[in-house]
């Protein structure tokens, strides 16, 4: 296994779960790393919106390659939210992921829920789980389960069968995004045979919550760019309002400019 893989599949066993904030841009991940992340995810949200394509609709696969071949000398390490791989050939996912790879990530996210609005079946999910790992062993592979994200009925028993299934395929961690609930949370990391990733969502259980029952990872998702959409709007309202103070902690021209250093090799690509 690479160093930097198995750091990352290191962050996953500390006792404490891992705080995955999710970027968009360089500036973004850059930033993170800056103030002192060890890994950052990439929100596919995030990637689609700045790209003006929509997100979940395997639309993004250029630019998401883009933003990895972009991220590669920002000093952290790096998982990809690959939505359903781009594709339902496994094949296909395997090597793209596998490029993914070879520019420096160390994890991919790989979800099961459909631009329909359904849930694709385990099988599919696994079948490219499976080809995944083959391609590339040591990529830390988290599969997303949407059950609760998409609201189906009685999502306890399907988690669970979708959870076996992509393990057997070699997942190395379970994301069920949508959850709250920290018992339903402490019954799923007690029965799911691997690290549980949780999404934090304003208002839920904060870090120390999400440790007293086991979560091994907590991500972000889309929140920091939607904040940042917030943030810029709140600003141009108070300018256009008659003036603005400057918010807390706004870094300044220089500070961003120091995010991208000129390379004796050249610029970003």
């Amino acid at each position: 296994m690479s160093e930097r893989r198995a750091a990352f599949h290191a962050l996953h066993r500390r006792g404490r779960p891992l705080l995955l904030p999710n970027a968009w841009d360089h500036a973004s991940a850059a930033a993170l790393a800056a103030r002192g992340h060890p890994a950052i995810g990439t929100t596919s949200l995030g990637v689609a919106a700045t790209a003006g394509l929509p997100d979940g609709a395997a639309a993004t696969a250029k630019e998401t390659l883009a933003l990895v071949r972009r991220l590669a000398r920002v000093p952290v390490l790096l998982s990809v939210d690959v939505e359903a791989g781009f594709s339902d050939d496994p094949a296909e996912v395997a090597d793209y992921v596998a490029a993914l790879a070879a520019l420096g990530a160390v994890g991919i996210n790989l979800e099961d829920g459909r631009a329909d609005g359904g849930l694709a079946d385990p099988e599919c999910l696994a079948g490219k789980v499976a080809a995944v790992k083959a391609a590339v062993p040591d990529l830390f592979v988290n599969a997303r389960i949407d059950t609760w994200w998409l609201g189906v009925d009685d999502p306890l028993p399907q988690t669970l069968a979708r959870a076996r299934a992509y393990r057997a395929a070699g997942a190395d961690g379970i994301f069920v995004p949508g959850i709250v609930d920290l018992d339903m949370l402490r019954g799923l990391v007690e029965r799911i045979d691997a690290p549980v990733n949780a999404l934090y969502q304003p208002g839920g259980p904060g870090p120390d919550g999400f440790a007293r029952v086991g979560v091994a990872r907590v991500s972000t998702g889309s929140l920091l760019f939607r904040a940042a959409l917030a943030a810029a709007l709140t600003a141009a309202d108070g300018v256009r309002a008659g003036g603005l103070d400057a918010p807390a902690g706004l870094p300044s021209y220089a500070e961003v400019q120091g995010l991208t250093p000129v390379q004796p090799d050249g610029p970003l690509p």
